[in-house]
C-alpha cells in the first residue's frame, strides 16, 4: 500500500481505465469514458487499455490490447478481461472498468444487466426455459459468470450506474451485492452556438425548413423504424437527418424509399462530432426502446433543441425530465401515430418550442463534465480510503 499512500499525498492517483473501444465515434458508453478521462488526466496519471483506440490526449498513456478472438464476441470478452487483469493487476491505485470484467475496483455499468434481460419478471416454466437457454449456451454462461464476478461483494469495490432508473434495475437483479453504489450520469461539454441558418447551409439544408435530428448507432433499438413511419405523416417541407452506424444505412435508405420519403431523409453515417447536426437541427427525436440514460438527448438539449423522447421505462434520462416543460415524453415509442402527433405539436406551436428550448438548455447546464469528473474522483478517493482502513 506504500504506492497508494504516496499517490494520495500529492493528490495524484495512477488509474487504469478499461474500455474495449476508446473513441468518441463509438456509442454513449465510450464517449462517457473518454470525456471523464479527458477531465481527470490534468490531475491524475491515466492509462487506457483498449482493443480499438481512436483518441489522443495529453497525459494519457494508451495500451493496445490484442484481439485474436474478435470474431467471437463472447470469447473476445473473456480474452479482454483476462488480458487486462494481467496487465493491470499491480501498480495501480484504481482500476476502473467500463466493461464486463471480474476485476476492477470501480465498475461503471452502462447497460442493462444480462441477468435482468434473461430473468426479469419470469416465473415458472418461463424462468425454467430461460435457465435451459443459459446452460446450453457457452456464450450466455460466460457473460453471466463474468457479470456475477463483476458485481460480487469485495472490499474497496464501488459500482457506478448512469441513471437512477438503472440503479433500481441493478439492485433488483443483484440484491445480494453489498458494494457501495453511486449514480454518475453522462455529461455535456459547453455547447458551441452558431447561426442556425449558416449551420443549415453547411449541411445543404433549406434555411426556412424544419429539420429533425436522429442520432444513434443501433437504428432498430433507438427507434428509427418508428420515426420513419411517423415522418411519413409530416408535411413535405420537413427534413430528417440520421446520424449513426454507416453499416446500417443501406437497409434504412431502402425503407425510406418504400415509404416515399427518401428525398427528405439524409443519412450522414458516423461522424467525428455531432455538433454541426445539433446546430442545424430544430429538434431531436429519440423514440428509443432501450437506453439506460441517452447521452444524445442531453447533448441535444445543451444546444437548446426541443426533444421528443421515450418514457423512463425505455430511456433513463426521461426520469429526470418533465413532460411539456423540458421535453415531450412518449408513452409508447413503438407507436408511430403518437410520435407523429408529438412532432406535429412542435411544428405548429412556436410558444411550446420556445419553452422547451429554453428549459432544455437550463436542464443541460446542470450536467457539466467538470462536475461529474469531481464526482468520479470522489468515488476514487472513497475506494482508496476503504483500502486504507
Amino acid at each position: 500500500m506504500q504506492s497508494l499512500r504516496i499517490a494520495l499525498e500529492d493528490g495524484c492517483m495512477k488509474i487504469a481505465v478499461l474500455n474495449r473501444i476508446f473513441s468518441k465515434k463509438a456509442g454513449g458508453a465510450e464517449r462517457y469514458s473518454v470525456a471523464l478521462v479527458e477531465e481527470l488526466a490534468a490531475k491524475h496519471e491515466i492509462h487506457v487499455y483498449a482493443q480499438d483506440i481512436n483518441h489522443s490526449w495529453p497525459g494519457v498513456t494508451y495500451h493496445c490490447v490484442s484481439a485474436p478472438l474478435r470474431r467471437s464476441r463472447w470469447l473476445n470478452q473473456l480474452w479482454y478481461a483476462t488480458a487486462t487483469w494481467w496487465q493491470s493487476r499491480s501498480s495501480f491505485d484504481i482500476v476502473h472498468s467500463h466493461e464486463n470484467t471480474w476485476h476492477g475496483n470501480v465498475q461503471t455499468v452502462h447497460v442493462l444487466p444480462i441477468k435482468h434481460n434473461l430473468f426479469s419478471g419470469k416465473t415458472g416454466w418461463k424462468k425454467a426455459s430461460a435457465w435451459l437457454k443459459v446452460i446450453t449456451s457457452p456464450r450466455l454462461l460466460a457473460y453471466l459468470a463474468l457479470e456475477k464476478a463483476r458485481f460480487a461483494t469485495q472490499k474497496g469495490r464501488h459500482i457506478i450506474v448512469t441513471s437512477p432508473n438503472l440503479q433500481g434495475i441493478f439492485e433488483a437483479a443483484y440484491p445480494q451485492s453489498k458494494n457501495p453504489i453511486s449514480v454518475i450520469t453522462p455529461g455535456v461539454a459547453k455547447a458551441t452556438l452558431v447561426d442556425k441558418a449558416e449551420a443549415k447551409r453547411l449541411l445543404g439544408l433549406p434555411a426556412d425548413g424544419f429539420t429533425i435530428a436522429f442520432v444513434g448507432n443501433r437504428y432498430d433499438i433507438k427507434g428509427l423504424p418508428t420515426l420513419l413511419l411517423a415522418f411519413q405523416a409530416l408535411p413535405e417541407d420537413i427534413n430528417l437527418l440520421v446520424v449513426g452506424n454507416a453499416n446500417e444505412v443501406g437497409f434504412y435508405q431502402a425503407q425510406a424509399e418504400k415509404l416515399g420519403i427518401s428525398d427528405r431523409v439524409r443519412f450522414l453515417g458516423a461522424l467525428d462530432g455531432v455538433e454541426q447536426v445539433y446546430q442545424a437541427a430544430d429538434c431531436l427525436a429519440h423514440p428509443t426502446l432501450e437506453d439506460t440514460f441517452a447521452m444524445v438527448v442531453l447533448e441535444a438539449m445543451s444546444y437548446g433543441l426541443p426533444v421528443v423522447v421515450s418514457r423512463e421505462k425505455y430511456c433513463g434520462i426521461a426520469g429526470l425530465l418533465t413532460n411539456g416543460l423540458n421535453a415531450l415524453i412518449l408513452d409508447n415509442p413503438n407507436d408511430a401515430a403518437e410520435l407523429s402527433e408529438a412532432l406535429k405539436k412542435l411544428l405548429s406551436n412556436n410558444e411550446l418550442r420556445n419553452i422547451l428550448s429554453h428549459q432544455a438548455a437550463q436542464f443541460a447546464d446542470g450536467f457539466a463534465w467538470e462536475e461529474l469528473a469531481r464526482q468520479q474522483e470522489a468515488v476514487y478517493l472513497s475506494v482508496t480510503a476503504e483500502f486504507n482502513r
